[in-house]
């Protein structure tokens, strides 16, 4: 498998579409006005729907660089600044490999 984060999401999407989940699930990127980026993941209907919450957040955040991700109720959220989109891909793809 590809050490791309981007790549690892396309495979890791596909593998949970099972012609119910990306109906009224799925993965969505959207900006934010901080400016920044918002990655929302719904594991409900996923294997990984009942796993325990959990925050990550940079404490070394200032306004220009910040990253939080966090898993409540079945629902992963990344925010980050611009220069972020990346990490917070990496950071849940971290998050899924370690449950392996």
């Amino acid at each position: 498998m590809s050490n791309d984060n981007f790549t690892w999401l396309e495979v890791w999407y596909q593998k949970q579409c099972n012609g119910e989940w990306e109906h009224q699930s799925g993965i969505t990127i959207e900006t934010v006005d901080n400016p920044g980026w918002h990655v929302a993941i719904d594991l409900n209907g996923t294997r990984y729907a009942a796993l325990p919450d959990y925050q990550i957040s940079d404490e070394t955040s200032s306004d220009q660089n910040w990253v939080r991700c966090s898993c409540v109720d079945g629902i992963f959220q990344g925010y980050g600044d611009p220069s972020k989109l990346g990490q917070i891909v990496q950071i849940f793809r971290s998050w899924i490999d370690n449950l392996r």
